[in-house]
């Protein structure tokens, strides 16, 4: 089995979906990760999704959408909200391809900060082939590839589930001795390594923290 790490996004001035753009616009609030979603009878879809920020305004805008049907979210500063909306325009294209296609989606499926997703799709040269020309026809899909190889679950299973910018600050939070024993580097030498405030690199490492040893132990 192969694996094909892609970048999906909207096309320029596009989203996912109508309620997608506002929360990609809202600069309080940070869209993390996917970690479940389905497409219901009816056109509706089902999302376990993970985010981060002002809470009260995510809330705000879905309960203002006339496309979300329901949400529920748990959690304060970083919280995870389940909810059921309305299938449009590209969402649901992709979702109607995963239920004819063979391929499995690793789960969870990181969100870039533009609003684009991270995927890796495992399955087969052919399944991977039709996903691109899927994609191609669509106008309305910016698809592109980022890596492929063979799958191999033990290895790069944890940097395939991170976003580049994470990927970045790990290796730099590596070089620069912040995983060392005694730790050799703080937040501000990572920060300076990749170029980017101290706040935002500490941001960063407990998101990487989080995903990698979660996944460890599920």
């Amino acid at each position: 089995m192969r694996y094909l790490t892609v970048r999906l996004g909207p096309t320029e001035n596009g989203a996912f979906h109508p309620v997608g753009k506002r929360l990609a616009d809202e600069p309080s609030i940070q869209r993390e990760a996917i970690h479940h979603i389905e497409l219901l009878a009816g056109g509706t879809v089902l999302t376990l999704a993970e985010g981060s920020g002002d809470r009260q305004r995510y809330e705000q805008l879905m309960a203002e959408s006339p496309h979300v049907d329901d949400v529920l979210v748990s959690g304060d500063e970083r919280w995870l909200a389940t909810s059921q909306f309305t299938a449009r325009g590209p969402v649901q294209q992709l979702l109607e391809w995963r239920q004819k296609s063979d391929l499995v989606v690793e789960m969870p499926i990181p969100i870039n900060d533009d609003g684009s997703m991270r995927i890796t799709y495992l399955g087969s040269e052919t399944d991977f082939q039709e996903l691109y020309d899927k994609s191609r026809d669509a106008t309305d899909l910016d698809f592109e590839v980022i890596e492929t190889g063979e799958h191999d679950p033990d290895v790069d299973t944890f940097l395939r589930g991170l976003t580049p910018r994470q990927q970045e600050v790990l290796q730099a939070a590596v070089e620069v001795g912040y995983y060392s024993e005694p730790r050799a580097a703080t937040h501000e030498d990572v920060a300076t390594a990749v170029g980017i405030a101290p706040t935002t690199a500490g941001s960063h490492l407990r998101k990487i923290e989080s995903r990698v040893f979660g996944a460890l132990v599920r």
